[in-house]
């Protein structure tokens, strides 16, 4: 190998390990946490500390993070729009998807959000909140990798169908529609899913109805599961899946 190719392949690696790099900073901000100073942020991603300020600095300037002025401390910036408005924009499943989410959420008082699957996990791509002035919402961007959450069960049961407890979830999901998380991932939240289907016949996304537990008894999940899948189905028919109208 020449010095000119060895060089231009150790240039090409080091790009890709400074993008990574960029990618794993801004996966550090949640919903939960969407303030993050250096420090913490150098501990989530294994990196020194001048790295992920130079990282900072730079996306600072691009308006991809901003400083907050009181604590210092970092949170994403509304330059993300502009990278993530037209891949939203583009999902026809997020357009077809609301007008029904907003019925459902009319019907069920409680709040709706459309989940998306990445390959590892469930996506928030759009919600409605519930009316209700307590409510358990998945706002965009919310991320649920916990296999006991319903959305990641109805969608990596149906990515990865080949898995143990994928079986069994394709199983309880084909007698009733949906799946129920009733506290098992939080005490205090219920969460009812079912999938959404394309005219090809494969799961494109799933419908989760979310609600704070104290309000929901045992007895009525099985009507919001109802309402649930017959919202996703709903989808599905204008999404042109067979079998669906």
């Amino acid at each position: 190998m020449s010095e000119e190719a060895a060089a231009a392949g150790k240039a090409t690696r080091e790009g890709s390990s400074v993008i990574a790099n960029v990618f794993e900073v801004l996966k550090c901000f949640t919903v939960d946490q969407p303030l993050l100073g250096v420090t913490e942020i150098a501990a989530r991603v294994g990196l020194h500390k001048s790295s992920v300020s130079r990282i900072l600095s730079t996306l600072e300037l691009l308006e991809i993070v901003e400083r907050d002025e009181e604590s210092r401390k970092f949170r994403l910036g509304l330059g993300l729009i502009s990278v993530a408005g037209p891949l939203l924009a583009g999902l026809d499943i997020r357009r077809l998807a609301l007008p029904f989410m907003r019925e459902l959420a009319e019907e069920t008082q409680e709040s709706v959000a459309l989940q998306v699957w990445s390959g590892s996990e469930s996506v928030t791509v759009e919600q409605v909140p519930s009316p209700q002035q307590i409510k358990h919402m998945a706002a965009l961007g919310t991320r649920y990798s916990t296999y006991e959450s319903a959305s990641v069960q109805v969608l990596e049961s149906h990515a990865n169908p080949t898995k143990a407890h994928s079986k069994a979830t394709l199983k309880e999901l084909s007698e009733q529609g949906y799946l129920a998380n009733y506290g098992r991932t939080s005490p205090d939240e219920v969460g009812v899913s079912a999938p959404v289907f394309d005219h090809r016949g494969e799961v494109v996304g799933a419908i989760i109805t979310l609600a704070p537990r104290y309000r929901v008894p045992e007895e009525r999940v099985a009507d919001l599961g109802q309402a649930t899948r017959d919202c996703a189905a709903r989808i599905s028919a204008r999404m042109g899946a067979p079998g669906e109208a």
